[in-house]
């Protein structure tokens, strides 16, 4: 399928959802609901050790130039945790109703979709998305966290599971990371998401789809900037 038909499908999708549901998250929203949710090719899971891949992500996010925050006090999403954005990166705090007929396409895995950070301004089709547990978790939980929510994901094939750090020096703390693909459109497309628990008991889910996998990989910087520099509360 051409890249240009799947903007196009992609946009038509989206306006449609955005008219229908009516939420703060806009067609954002309507990508996940469309099946986006397209991840890298999953060879096998990871068995706790740090992939080549992860530090190869790692490295691209440290050339990332940091421009604003989003999490704590005064930013658009108030979180249980908050971290470093690239530029023109726009994020939006998720807001609906709980009797809302569109309600269950903002919650996955014990999850509620809190934050939406648009990468369009900046030139990309696509959206860092942070979602909350609706109960607090153990300090050595994020595997169980971010398995819950890969559950409700569409993957195409078997998601490969890596233990990484979330931010930096003594604060960094323990984090999983999945790397999959989904095929929405019959196209496979790469995604990744990262789960972190707070010493509060919060745990967090990160995602970053894209509308296809060249996407995705223009924005791995913005998502590793995120993680290395993500920090608990304000």
């Amino acid at each position: 399928m051409r890249r240009g038909l799947v903007r196009a499908v992609t946009g038509v999708v989206g306006a449609g959802i955005l008219v229908v549901g009516g939420t703060a998250c806009g067609s954002s929203t309507s990508e996940k609901a469309a099946g986006g949710g397209d991840e890298q090719p999953a060879q096998a899971a990871a068995t706790g050790t740090p992939s080549p891949a992860a530090g190869a992500g790692a490295a691209a996010g440290a050339g990332v130039k940091a421009a604003g925050s989003v999490g704590g006090d005064g930013t658009p999403c108030r979180l249980p945790v908050s971290f470093d954005l690239v530029q023109d990166w726009k994020p939006k705090a998720v807001t609906h109703a709980e009797d809302d007929e569109f309600a269950a396409l903002f919650k996955q895995g014990g999850m509620t979709l809190a934050c939406e950070i648009d990468a369009k301004p900046a030139g990309n089709f696509g959206f860092l998305r942070v979602w909350v547990a609706d109960k607090p978790a153990g300090p050595g939980d994020a595997r169980k966290v971010l398995e819950s929510f890969m559950a409700g994901e569409k993957t195409k094939g078997t998601p490969a599971y890596a233990e990484v750090r979330a931010g930096t020096g003594g604060a960094a703390l323990p984090a999983v990371e999945a790397a999959y693909e989904t095929a929405p459109l019959d196209e496979a497309k790469k995604e990744s998401a990262f789960a972190v628990v707070t010493p509060d008991g919060a745990a967090v889910v990160v995602h970053l789809g894209g509308l296809d996998s060249a996407e995705h990989e223009a924005m791995r910087p913005a998502y590793r900037l995120a993680q290395q520099s993500l920090k608990p509360g304000s």
